[in-house]
């Protein structure tokens, strides 16, 4: 699991690099623009590549918690990292129920990626690999924490 976050973490600070690099040079090239249908940079300076496509919308472009989805990306990764440290069954139904859900998240950028914005994004099709993976890993966290032999408390 430790692997899978540094990776999601890794990603996440590519993501925010490009869009960077993107915003302050319009003719920026990110290595995983590969042509027109195939460009990570198009969707991280899209609508969607902040807050979702959702906070900017009722809450105003340039309002604060309107930032580049890659600063929640980093943030989670670190927490479900920092989780899997903690080696208590609750911090690890903790653990599995934020990566099971980020799988929706997964879900729903997908839909968006491939439906609204028809393009296919090589670094966010990676980051739906991890967070399934860490899903996977965090219900297999669960079960093998489940029937390790209860301590007695003396």
């Amino acid at each position: 699991m430790m692997l899978l976050c540094l990776l999601g973490v890794a990603l996440s600070v590519y993501a925010l690099y490009v869009e960077f690099l993107k915003e302050a040079d319009e003719n920026y090239e990110a290595m995983c623009d590969v042509n027109s249908y195939i460009s990570c940079s198009k969707v991280f300076t899209s609508k969607y590549g902040r807050g979702f496509g959702i906070v900017g919308e009722y809450l105003g472009k340039d309002h604060i918690l309107n930032q580049p989805n890659s600063i929640p990306g980093i943030m989670f990764y670190i927490l479900i990292l920092a989780l899997g440290e903690i080696r208590s069954a609750t911090a690890a139904k903790i653990q599995r129920g934020l990566v099971f859900t980020s799988n929706f998240m997964s879900l729903y950028l997908a839909y968006l990626l491939y439906f609204i914005l028809h393009d296919f994004c090589i670094v966010c099709v990676s980051t739906y690999i991890v967070n399934f993976l860490l899903t996977l890993c965090a219900f297999h966290r669960v079960s093998t924490l489940g029937k390790l032999p209860k301590r007695k408390i003396k």
